[in-house]
Parts: structure tokens; sequence; C-alpha cells
């Protein structure tokens, strides 16, 4: 509910702190005093479009505050939560206005765009009366009030939830039947490019070993002739580099006895010729494995043309072909997949569409035995409030020419209104006036009460062109709807402020230059006094303070 509001050089209010409290709130007070300014700073700070015109003359800016309980308000807490905006059971909503007509918002203290703010607002409060928000001018609403009293919350998400997973499976097809051709195409030169790799068979490393087994088969014969020349002067020949170390060796092993600082010498020349020697082996080994085969060489040179050639013509480096390979593979995976395939799509969104029919056939038969019932209670209840003969009636139309799911259902919901005996229903839009407007939603409010969960609801002038008997029912009605909530009603009425539980009265203060308005809580003598004053007459007797405080203790 509401719990607080402070307002600063608004409309013709220079500075109003008000509390706003659980039941019946009336305001009141002579024309042209500002009653439904209140309202209106009320509907600016809930996301209604405000002009420079707003602001209070002579003020740069105008500013409003308003403080929300949220505690009982689980579907506002939720959506304080989806917007990572703080939530700790208050809600404060602040709306400044510049006399350039800029607006800035905030919703705890986090800056906020307009629509925020109306998606806040819609979940907390309803206003009715003469504004441009109606809640009943709207068909969103209209639907939205009858699937309240249905209770059709569940079901209205899982109809939405079905909507979804269709409208993403039919966005899908629609994207791959605009893309078919192309869409093929590219599946053909992915399998073709995939089979030419996998004709290649390129391994790993294989790129590196083929250029090291032709290196040496281009040069077998030069390294023929190196090896075997090396193998020749380290060992082979008479006077081979391993016999002139077998000299010194025999020469060295002679002397050592004569100076044994020599056997360090002799050590290291005889582990040189043990060393030569096996690399005289390695050598001999070498050239016995070592062939000139030009049929091989040929092989390699063909082989390692096709992988350049390949290479080439991917524009990569030959050694990343293997990997080309594996991720054109995962390509062609995805796209020979069942999201590619027009076909399975168009089994899956007739099984989808199915479903969703289904829950939307529950949907319309909830609907319209809910319509039913409440086009009664509300045409029952418009008799009450000076609207006799009237009737009301909710249409509930399914389209059955557009067969394309929707995400509220496939239902148009249509509230139909007669204002007067003999008249035909038609729309509420169209044929209600503002006062019959106000009556029509106080109405819908009583028989709905239960069910339609915003804690607070505003009543601006909705005892328009009525008076007498059936002022006082529509008093009862607003004092009924807020014992269960909050319920702030600007009136010109005795009938109805005398059943409130709480009574503020809207003053006009005229300065030596300026004007402004002021908002008192009244205490109970003085709300006598207001009352009597509503009842008329110059002059307030005592016989109209009587009758005041009698049709207040009633």
């Amino acid at each position: 509910m509401l719990n607080h509001i402070h307002i600063r050089n608004f409309a013709i209010i220079e500075e109003l702190d008000l509390e706003l409290d659980q039941g019946l709130t009336v305001l009141t007070g002579e024309t042209g005093a500002g009653k439904s300014i209140l309202i209106d700073a009320i509907g600016l700070v809930m996301g209604d479009r405000a002009d420079s015109g707003s602001v209070k003359h002579g003020s740069d800016k105008a500013e409003i505050t308003l403080s929300v309980d949220v505690t009982k308000t689980a579907t506002a807490g939720k959506w304080l939560e989806q917007q990572d905006l703080d939530n700790d059971g208050e809600c404060i909503l602040r709306r400044v206005i510049t006399t350039a007509g800029k607006s800035r918002a905030w919703i705890n203290g986090s800056p906020c765009n307009l629509t925020m703010l109306k998606q806040l607002g819609e979940q907390v409060v309803d206003i009715h009366g003469q504004h441009e928000h109606q809640s009943l001018m709207k068909k969103g609403m209209q639907r939205q009030m009858l699937d309240e009293f249905a209770d059709n919350h569940k079901l209205l998400e899982q109809t939405a939830s079905a909507w979804q997973q269709w409208n993403d499976t039919h966005q899908r097809y629609q994207s791959l039947l605009s893309e078919n051709e192309e869409h093929l195409a590219k599946l053909d030169l992915l399998r073709f490019q995939v089979d030419e790799l996998e004709k290649l068979g390129l391994a790993d490393n294989e790129v590196s070993q083929l250029d090291d087994e032709h290196n040496r088969l281009a040069n077998a014969d030069q390294l023929q002739q190196i090896a075997g020349s090396a193998q020749q002067e380290l060992y082979e020949d008479e006077q081979s580099i391993y016999s002139a170390l077998s000299n010194i060796v025999q020469t060295l092993e002679q002397k050592v006895d004569v100076d044994s600082a020599l056997v360090a010498s002799l050590e290291l020349v005889s582990s040189a010729q043990i060393q030569l020697q096996e690399a005289a082996e390695e050598l001999r080994h070498y050239l016995d494995k070592l062939s000139i085969d030009p049929e091989r060489l040929m092989q390699l040179e063909t082989r390692i043309s096709d992988v350049q050639s390949m290479a080439r013509k991917h524009r990569i480096d030959a050694e990343e072909l293997p990997a080309k390979l594996e991720k054109l593979q995962a390509d062609l995976d995805l796209l020979d997949s069942d999201d590619y395939n027009l076909e399975s799509l168009e089994k899956q969104l007739e099984t989808l569409k199915a479903s969703y029919y289904k829950l939307a056939e529950k949907l319309t038969t909830k609907r319209k035995k809910a319509a039913k019932k409440l086009s009664a209670g509300v045409t029952r209840t418009m008799q009450e409030l000076s609207m006799k003969g009237g009737v009301f009636e909710i249409h509930v139309t399914s389209l059955t020419d557009d067969k394309t799911p929707a995400i509220n259902g496939m239902d148009d919901v249509i509230f139909m209104v007669s204002a007067n005996p003999g008249q035909p229903v038609q729309p509420i839009v169209k044929v209600a006036s503002g006062g019959e407007l106000s009556r029509i939603s106080l109405a819908i409010q009583m028989i709905a009460a239960q069910k339609i969960t915003l804690p607070a609801l505003i009543f601006d002038e909705v005892d328009t062109g009525i008076g007498g008997g059936t002022a006082e029912i529509v008093g009862k009605q607003l004092r009924k709807l807020g014992e269960n909530r909050q319920v702030l009603c600007v009136t010109h009425l005795p009938q109805v402020a005398a059943q409130s539980h709480h009574h503020y009265q809207v003053t006009k203060i005229k300065g030596k230059n300026s004007t402004s308005t002021g908002i008192i809580k009244l205490k109970a003598n003085e709300k006598i006094e207001e009352i009597a004053r509503m009842m008329g007459g110059v002059e307030i007797t005592d016989s109209t303070l009587a009758l005041a405080k009698e049709m207040i203790e009633q």
C-alpha cells in the first residue's frame, strides 16, 4: 500500500507531506481547491507523462516522492528482484520534473525510465477516474481483470511457456526457410571440403616427417659420399685418425711408468679413440640404411604437392590441415542436425502447436465461465449505482480466423455496456462517460474484490452525476472495499465522505503574490463541520451539523 507521499513545487502545491493509511481515505474541498492534484502527483510518480506545466510557477523543478509497502504484494517484490533493485519491503519512488520539460525518475535510489515506473505502478495501485490511463479503457487490462477474477494465473504461465517454445521454434523455422537455398549450398560445400580432407588423410606431424624424408632422399648421393669419406678417414684408411690415435696411446703407455702425470692425458686419448670408433660404426650403419630410391622420392614429391595445394586452397599452413578438418566436421554435424532440418522442424512445430492449443482451449473455457459470472454481478451492482436498466457483458471471442498462437491465449476479451435501457451493448470505450466508467469500475472492483490483488485503489470523482440514496450506496461500497485494502477517493458528496475511515480536507491558500494548495487531516469534530459544509447552504446551522454527525455515526 501507499505509506507516505512528499510533494514539492508541483502544480499549486508548494510543499506537502502526507501519511496515507489503510482503509477508505476521502479528499474533499471546495471546487477549484485542487482535490485531484494529489491523484495527479501519484499518477506521475507511477509513470504518467509530464510537461513543464507540472512545475509550480516560480520554481525550477517539481519533485514527488512516494513510499510504497510491497511486503504483501508478491508480484511487485518479484519484479524488484528481477530488476536488481533493493527490496527490503519498502519501495521508494521518486520523480523530478524541470521547467524545461525534462524528467528523471528513481526506484529505491536507482535511476529508471518511465516504462519501469509504469510496470511497477500497475502492480501496486489502480487509478480510476477521468485519466488517460484508466484501466477499463485498455483491452489488455480488461483481459487481465477477467483472468484475475477467473484465477487463471497458473494456466496463463503454462500457456505463455507453451507459446514461447512454439515461437522460438517458429522463428527458427522461418529463418531457416528464408535461408534454405543458402543453407543447402553451405551444406554441400562443407560436405565437399570434408570429403577432400578425409581423402587426403593427413596425419598430425606428417608434414614435418614428409619434409625430413624428402630432404634425405633428395640428397642421398651427397650424403652417401660424405658419410663414406668420413668413415674411411676416421677408421678404414691405413693412415686413419683411429690409427694415429692408436700410435699415441702406445707411446703414452710406455712413458706413464716414467711420469704418472701422463695418465690423465692417456685416459683422454683412449676415450677419444673409443668415441671415434663408435662414430665410425654409426656411419657404417647409416650407410647401410641409406638408399637411393627415385620411385619413393617421386611419391614424396607428389604427396607434398597435394598437401601444399590443399593448404593454399584453405589459405592456411599445411600443419593446420588436420585441425581444419576437425572444425569443418563439427560445422557439418551442426548444419546437418535436426535443428537445421526443415522437415524435422515442421514436425516439432505441429507438436508444440498442439500442446499450446490444448492449454489455450482450457483458458478459453475458464474465461467464458468467469465472464458470465462477472457480467451478472456487475450488471446487478450497476442497478444500485444509479444506472437502472444498465447491462454489462464480457464478450470472449476465440480468434478462429487467425490460428497463430499468442502469448496470452487465443481470445479477444471486450467489456461491453449498455448504460440505458433498450440500448444494445457496445464496447465500453465507446459509450461510457467518465462518471459511468468510474461507477462500472467500482462495480467490477466490488465483485472481484476478493480476487484482484492490487493493494491500493484510487477513485477520482466516482460519484459524478449521482446523489441521494445512490451516493450512500457508493460510499458503503467504497468503505467495504477499504476493509481489506487501501482506497483513496476524491469526492464532493457528503454521503460518500461520511463513510470514510480517514478524511482529508483540501484547501486553497492565497498569499499576496501566489496561491497554493494545502491538505489537512480532519479530527472528528472537523469532519462533522466538513460534511456539513458539503451538504450545502451559505450558513451552516446547528441542524446541518446534527445531520452531518448523524450521517457519520450511521
